[in-house]
């Protein structure tokens, strides 16, 4: 379903839809609502996300690529030239929260793509995910 003319393999599509934040089975409409909310259906194609369940993953990837290497340089910091704490709040706080929150939905929408081309899913829980959307899907109607 995905355009193969367009885009040649997995990672390239994913990597396309992740920080476009595009459907990744059309490619053309945004799988956001909002900022980081997932909307419940792709416009564009039906696509259901219900597959998509990326939870606290954007969180630790953001953490992990951002705030980990830049405590290193906040310490850093310190020890090296034992800056007043006004400088910390002027210069690592801010960097420290822009670095982890802007990324987030590029990191999420990278997610929720890798998980629907790759057919991620925990092994062994088929049919009790049928089952549970089959009972959201009868709640919504």
């Amino acid at each position: 379903m995905k355009p193969t003319n367009l885009i040649e393999n997995k990672g390239k599509w994913i990597f396309h839809c992740g920080m476009k934040g595009c459907c990744p089975n059309c490619g053309k409409a945004s799988m956001f609502k909002r900022w980081l909310k997932l909307q419940d259906r792709c416009p564009n194609c039906g696509l259901n996300y219900n597959f998509a369940a990326p939870d606290d993953g954007p969180a630790f990837f953001s953490l992990c690529i951002v705030a980990f290497p830049l405590s290193f340089f906040v310490v850093w910091l310190q020890v090296a030239f034992d800056p007043p704490y006004w400088v910390h709040l002027v210069t690592s706080l801010p960097l420290m929260m822009l670095g982890c929150i802007l990324p987030l939905p590029y990191i999420k929408g990278w997610l929720v793509a890798s998980a629907y081309v790759n057919h991620a899913q925990e092994a062994g829980t088929e049919r009790l995910w049928a089952e549970l959307h089959a009972r959201a899907e009868d709640k919504a109607d």
